[in-house]
């Protein structure tokens, strides 16, 4: 399948389409932000060898980071409909930036409280929903598909910063690590967003990304936030989404102490976690396949099922080969659930408000990812073992399957679930 990279000028000729600049630096900052956001869990050993804290006590912090990350979300959502994503891509880079150099000065629990979970969760709450919802903006029939290649960037930098970072651990130390992590985020951030551009006239699309006469009433004016909490599809993507966090994130931050804690060497349990996060990108490409055919419930549906099976088998197997075999099909979840939210907002209620739509969607997803690791932590804290924890994960999974089957098409909405 091949991408227009141009559109017709006045004169006949051909001009390049800015939407694909748009989807190129998004792509990156995904990449360089959440690859290193994502990380934490090489870092999480360290500190509580260090400190000796409490396993429940250090995810603590990155739970209030996603906390922060997701209620943010909201406002950072609001802001670019109203201002465009630079601005606000600008600022978090600078956050960002700052909370990794600071994480490097860490001599208590109560900073990485302050430099991870505040400043750093602030900084990538304009992350996400900005980059996502812009591209909506910029594109409609090739939605799902632009915006599965942005978040693939999760899944490219799940595969570069976990193995970079456990070597350089090695060789010299966490804090040096959390020193790289502020140069390479902060600078690439505030460099790239230059290359972002505000929302596209509907005028400017080329033929591609003009919506079908039938569906322009479905994508195009969209609803209030308040109209959309009113409806029940609204309160049932809040569940799914928390289920999913919770699963997501408990996995992303206890994977590599649950590979510790069986006896795996440090190389192999960070290559795990690379494993997880690359392997996302399958299910990027799942995620076009049948969201372009089938549709966006569809999508979430057979990644909810693969985030529930993965689960089981890290509850229950200890070799290091089914371990890699748990963290593909999770992998391939998360990549796939994650390239379905924003099309599946954008669809049920439109592009009117879709970044403050798409940031309060976003609570759910973040009250999962706050307290997910933190109750895994917990129970890991109290058996001595991970069993029971991803017991609890796959319950989510299956909870947040049973959500998405009831959803149905939202007539106070843009249009029927696809």
């Amino acid at each position: 399948m091949s991408f227009p990279q141009s559109v017709p000028d006045a004169a006949g000729g051909r001009r390049y389409y800015p939407g694909y600049t748009v989807v190129i630096a998004a792509f990156i900052i995904m990449m360089v932000a959440m690859g290193v956001f994502n990380s934490f869990g090489i870092l999480f050993t360290p500190l509580v060898d260090q400190f000796h804290w409490s396993a429940a006590a250090t995810a603590g912090a990155f739970s209030l980071s996603m906390l922060f990350r997701g209620f943010g979300g909201i406002v950072m959502g609001g802001l670019t409909d109203r201002f465009g994503p630079r601005l606000v891509l600008t600022f978090c880079g600078v956050a960002v930036g700052l909370g990794y150099f600071l994480m490097s000065r860490v001599t208590g629990l109560w900073q990485i409280y302050l430099f991870y979970g505040i400043i750093i969760g602030g900084g990538m709450s304009g992350i996400w929903v900005p980059l996502l919802s812009s591209i909506a903006r910029w594109f409609d029939r090739r939605r799902t598909m632009m915006t599965g290649i942005v978040v693939a960037g999760v899944g490219v930098g799940g595969i570069i910063f976990p193995p970079i970072l456990a070597r350089l651990i090695v060789a010299t130390d966490w804090q040096t690590a959390y020193v790289v992590q502020a140069a390479i985020a902060g600078a690439a951030i505030i460099i790239v967003a230059r290359f972002l551009k505000n929302n596209p006239e509907r005028a400017a699309l080329p033929p591609e990304e003009v919506p079908h006469p039938a569906e322009a009433m479905k994508s195009e004016p969209g609803v209030t936030i308040g109209a959309a909490l009113r409806t029940r599809q609204m309160w049932l993507i809040l569940v799914t989404l928390f289920c999913s966090g919770y699963v997501v994130f408990s996995l992303v931050v206890h994977l590599v102490p649950h590979a510790l804690e069986l006896g795996v060497s440090s190389g192999d349990a960070a290559t795990l976690l690379a494993v997880m996060n690359g392997i996302s990108l399958a299910g990027i490409v799942l995620a076009g396949y049948v969201g372009d055919r089938w549709g966006s419930r569809a999508v979430f549906l057979i990644a909810l099922g693969m985030m529930l099976g993965g689960a089981v088998v890290l509850a229950f197997v200890k070799a290091l080969w089914l371990l890699y075999v748990a963290a593909v099909i999770a992998g391939s979840a998360f990549g796939a659930e994650g390239a379905s939210e924003s099309p599946l907002v954008a669809r049920l209620f439109g592009l009117k408000s879709h970044g403050l739509i798409y940031g309060v969607a976003g609570i759910g997803f973040t009250g999962g990812t706050a307290v997910g690791p933190i109750i895994t932590g917990y129970l890991f804290d109290a058996t001595g073992s991970y069993t029971s924890a991803f017991e609890v994960c796959a319950a989510a999974a299956a909870v947040a399957i049973i959500a998405v089957l009831l959803l149905r098409p939202a007539r106070e909405a843009a249009g029927p679930v696809s």
